[in-house]
């Protein structure tokens, strides 16, 4: 083929990839608005959860996708979001809507406090100082029993009247995530998304071509501290209750998990991820109490079978078909 060809097969290639992604995003939105109606009352708490969590996931694939830093503190920082909303209703008694704007500005300070420690660093240091820092944020949780509760935690009605019903707070929920993805999604797909990527691929190069490396990752995992955070503000109208555990390591392995198995990079990737998890931790755990090793197992065969996630492995086959 000549190169004439194959500059005018390129265009056209283009259009239709571009239209393939917009019918799936589509698809799926239509599928979680549908959702609701085809789900006992239950069920539709377990959506929302879903939901919930794929935020989380979808702020941990900013830093592991984009920048090629795995983060395992962001359970905290969704926690501490989420521990101050409670706090603020419960115990102040604010406002839930003012509770929930603290919750993400405190949420957003500890990403950066975290980012400005971890920033230096890459790869496996990277991934053991958040984890450090996520371990203190549950230690002082643990310990400071006067205002977080201790390993009472703290429980109370969090979420307005006009919201208790499970259904309204089910789309409520689906507009807000649906936004925040929208905002994320131009996030990673704006030239300063472009350079993160870059410093991905290559830091000494980005370094090299003038690009500012630490303020690229301080600004990445700040806005990805601000996500989380607003995932756990979410969270604490959804569950009315927080304790240690919402800030604990697991809570950081398992938002980690949801990116990977969704796909790590594709952000859109961690609605599947969510959904498989917690769909696999609901329906398994009816039928043993080792369902925990049930999703070892499901983790263990994607990372042989599909280490790029499902969206990724999807992704690649298309090509190949196409």
């Amino acid at each position: 083929m000549s190169d004439r060809s194959l500059a005018a097969a390129e265009p056209a290639t283009a259009p239709r990839g571009s239209g393939m992604r917009l019918a799936i995003i589509a698809a799926g939105a239509l599928f979680f608005a549908v959702l609701p109606h085809l789900l006992p009352t239950y069920q539709i708490s377990v959506a929302t959860e879903v939901l919930i969590f794929a935020v989380l996931a979808m702020s941990i694939d900013i830093l592991a996708g984009y920048t090629g830093r795995t983060p395992l503190g962001h359970g905290a920082i969704f926690g501490v979001s989420t521990y101050v909303v409670v706090y603020w209703t419960t115990v102040m008694g604010g406002s839930p809507w003012a509770g929930m704007l603290l919750g993400v500005v405190a949420a957003t300070i500890v990403g950066a406090i975290f980012a400005l420690l971890a920033i230096r660093t890459s790869g496996v240091y990277f991934l053991l100082l958040t984890l450090a820092l996520g371990m203190i944020v549950w230690g002082v949780c643990l310990r400071w029993t006067s205002v977080t509760g201790g390993e009472n935690g703290l429980r109370g009605s969090v979420r307005p009247e006009w919201l208790s019903d499970h259904l309204t707070f089910y789309y409520v929920v689906l507009v807000a995530v649906a936004v925040i993805t929208l905002v994320m999604w131009r996030f990673v797909n704006s030239p300063f998304g472009l350079t993160l990527r870059g410093i991905r691929d290559s830091e000494s190069r980005m370094r090299s071509l003038g690009y500012n490396v630490p303020m690229h990752l301080f600004i990445a995992f700040t806005a990805s501290g601000f996500f989380a955070g607003i995932a756990g503000a979410i969270y604490a109208m959804f569950n009315d209750f927080v304790s240690p555990s919402t800030v604990a390591l697991a809570q950081s392995v398992e938002g980690l998990l949801m990116a990977i198995t969704g796909g790590i990079g594709t952000l859109f990737g961690a609605f599947i991820g969510a959904a498989a998890i917690i769909g696999l931790e609901n329906l398994v755990s009816l039928y043993t109490e080792r369902w925990q090793t049930v999703l070892g197992l499901m983790f263990v065969v994607i990372m042989i079978f599909a280490p790029e996630g499902i969206v990724g492995r999807a992704r690649m086959l298309f090509r190949r078909g196409r």
